[in-house]
């Protein structure tokens, strides 16, 4: 992990450089995160980012995501703050899990610990119900409807249900 660390590190380094961005929050999401990675599995990395001020003051719509294609393991993306703060306030599972991720590959201000603090007055049960509730039957149907299920697949539908 610490070799991968490393890595995932140079990588966000580079987004910023190729994006002109400030990637102040990054974490790994996914099996990993969860505790039951396979041996195939790859790194989740999620990150928030601030673009320079002149982006916000656009009256054009631009993206608020940075994706990469997967290679190498390493499956990495990332929101906007605005984006965050505007799935925050809607209480996004995703969001919260990756505020919550015992991996952190960096954080570089104190914005994340707020919306941690946050979180505990405006989180909303019923809209993570009804994410959790539907990311279970999604898996279900995708993942335990052949002749052969893997294991891991059990625990794509057991984590949401679980959450919930």
């Amino acid at each position: 992990m610490n070799q991968m660390k490393k890595e995932i590190q140079a990588r966000l380094q580079e987004l910023e450089q190729e994006e002109s961005v400030c990637i102040f929050y990054a974490c790994e999401s996914g099996s990993r995160a969860w505790g039951f990675p396979s041996a195939d599995s790859d790194y989740d990395v999620r990150f928030l980012y601030l673009r320079p001020i002149d982006w916000y003051l656009s009256i054009e719509e631009k993206r608020d995501v940075i994706e990469r294609p997967i290679n190498d393991q390493l499956d990495i993306n990332g929101w906007d703050l605005k984006k965050a703060l505007e799935l925050f306030r809607k209480s996004n599972p995703p969001l919260l899990e990756w505020l919550d991720s015992p991996i952190i590959y960096q954080e570089k201000s104190t914005v994340v610990s707020q919306m941690r603090e946050l979180a505990k007055t405006y989180y909303s049960p019923s809209a993570c119900i009804y994410h959790y509730l539907h990311m279970a039957q999604g898996s279900v149907r995708e993942y335990l409807k052949g002749d052969r299920v893997w294991v891991k697949k059990y625990f794509y539908v057991l984590r949401p249900i679980l959450a919930i």
